[in-house]
């Protein structure tokens, strides 16, 4: 009875973490040292959130086919973060030898962050993040109206 709103708030959670992300990467999109890689300060690395479907476990499978009631439940089960991992595009290289962290050449780093992509992601994430409370909602709603039936 409560898978639904359990899907729903797991993508509420899912999609949370991906607009912080987001906010992080646009946050740092001029960051020149965003960490130190063999002793030298290297641009802040676009985040990414990877997600996946979470599932139920073989042994709740196995028995609920035993027990004949899961035949036609899903196995899907929301939504679960795998990770956070750096965008491995390269960094952008701008001319600028006035900038404290040009090369002898005069060229400066800069992070892979593109700002048109973040905030097209940032909608993205918004929109799912409002279609998922709809549905936790109309969930709710209809567990409600299913109680008054029973009055």
């Amino acid at each position: 009875m409560f898978d639904s709103l359990n899907i729903s708030a797991s993508a509420l959670t899912a999609t949370r973490l991906r607009m912080d992300v987001t906010s992080s990467n646009i946050a740092n999109a001029s960051t020149t040292r965003g960490k130190i890689v063999d002793g030298k300060w290297e641009p802040y690395r676009r985040k990414m959130v990877e997600m996946e479907p979470r599932m139920k476990s073989f042994n709740q499978v196995l028995q609920g086919e035993m027990d004949k009631q899961a035949r036609s439940e899903s196995n899907l089960q929301g939504v679960r973060v795998t990770g956070i991992v750096d965008d491995q595009t390269p960094f952008k290289i701008v001319y600028d030898p006035t900038h404290p962290d040009a090369d002898t050449d005069g060229y400066v780093r800069l992070p892979n962050v593109d700002l048109s992509k973040e905030m097209v992601d940032m909608l993205a994430a918004s929109r799912a993040y409002e279609a998922n409370v709809t549905s936790f909602n109309t969930g709710k709603s209809i567990m409600l109206k299913a109680l008054e039936i029973g009055r």
